[in-house]
């Protein structure tokens, strides 16, 4: 089963849309594919949809890769 590609003005809406914003700051949308969308200030950078599991699952393998680098550092 192929996904239709989601157009670029879909993705505007919902990037705009307040209600995906969980407390204001957590990017939460589950029609949105991407893993890490944009921020709604480009400049800022990426964010992380959590409503995706699998952006949730880099992010937790991120975060763990960091603690144990840090832990062997010292």
């Amino acid at each position: 089963m192929k996904q239709e590609k989601t157009s670029k003005e879909t993705l505007e809406k919902w990037h705009q849309d307040p209600n995906n914003l969980v407390m204001g700051i957590f990017y939460f949308n589950r029609e949105d594919p991407r893993i890490f969308p944009p921020k709604r200030i480009a400049m800022l950078g990426w964010t992380v949809n959590f409503a995706n599991p699998y952006s949730v699952a880099i992010l937790l393998a991120l975060l763990t890769i960091a603690v144990l680098a840090a832990s062997f550092k010292g």
